[in-house]
């Protein structure tokens, strides 16, 4: 039933790097609101918003899937929105495995870029409101600049994870050659028709990236720590040498006695 002309290797990973990269704009544009929202302490419901912010972290994707199917069909909640929206339907199209990537990898993101927020001094916030700046302009110009290794990892992490989803993509935009088919979906393929050579070299091409994307992100990481043991270095000032008055010689004083 499966042939070789279904699996093409550039379609594949044209279409792998298309849908990675639109999931993890869509996850960026959605998860830094959140993000921030969850870094700031004491507002009501934050556990619970925290808590289904992480939910498609302990999921299965299959049933990540099932539930995006079940709200993306033309009497789902989503789909009827959609519908009195004038937009097509989204189920097996490519714009549904951008939408399954992006809930399967929104944690990821949300959670990098959380702990680099709370790491950002709140007095710097503050002190940028005390002098007139509005808050939506102090998080733009201060707290994302100072934040910006979390969002760098946090989108590294979001993409290797949209190129390596499987379950939720399978359920809700199918495995069309050229349209839907990622580069998971096209290993699957090749082994149920038996193309071993082709399954290792699409293996081959996912081991390569995840590699590259852990590098990145471990770079990252260790840039970070040495910037801010740089930082706590240059913030403690040495101590100031004691200087020893000069005695004037007695012989002065014998001459002003004079």
């Amino acid at each position: 039933f499966w042939s070789e002309s279904m699996i093409s290797l550039s379609a594949t990973l044209t279409t792998t790097l298309w849908i990675a990269i639109a999931s993890t704009v869509v996850v960026m544009l959605a998860g830094t609101p959140l993000a921030y929202a969850l870094s700031r302490p004491g507002w009501r419901w934050r556990g619970l918003v925290d808590a289904l912010a992480n939910v498609p972290l302990l999921l299965p994707p299959s049933v990540v899937g099932f539930y995006l199917l079940y709200l993306l069909a033309p009497n789902g909640w989503l789909g009827r929105i959609f519908a009195h929206l004038g937009v097509p339907p989204l189920l097996f199209t490519p714009w549904a495995a951008v939408l399954a990537a992006a809930v399967v990898a929104s944690p990821l993101y949300i959670q990098a870029l959380r702990t680099s927020l709370e790491a950002v001094d709140s007095e710097l916030i503050e002190a940028a409101m005390t002098d007139g700046a509005t808050r939506l302009t102090a998080v733009r110009y201060i707290t994302l600049p100072l934040a910006r290794d979390g969002v760098i990892t946090g989108a590294l992490l979001a993409f290797a994870r949209s190129i390596g989803e499987f379950g939720a993509t399978m359920i809700v935009a199918g495995n069309i050659p050229g349209r839907t088919q990622t580069l998971s979906l096209a290993v699957y393929t090749a082994l149920q028709a038996g193309l071993d050579e082709t399954a290792h070299a699409l293996s081959l091409v996912a081991v390569g990236v995840g590699s590259l994307v852990t590098w990145v992100t471990l770079r990252l990481r260790s840039r970070s720590r040495s910037a801010w043991t740089l930082e706590a270095c240059h913030s403690r000032t040495p101590p100031k040498p004691k200087t020893r008055r000069r005695r004037r010689p007695r012989s002065h004083l014998r001459s002003r006695r004079v």
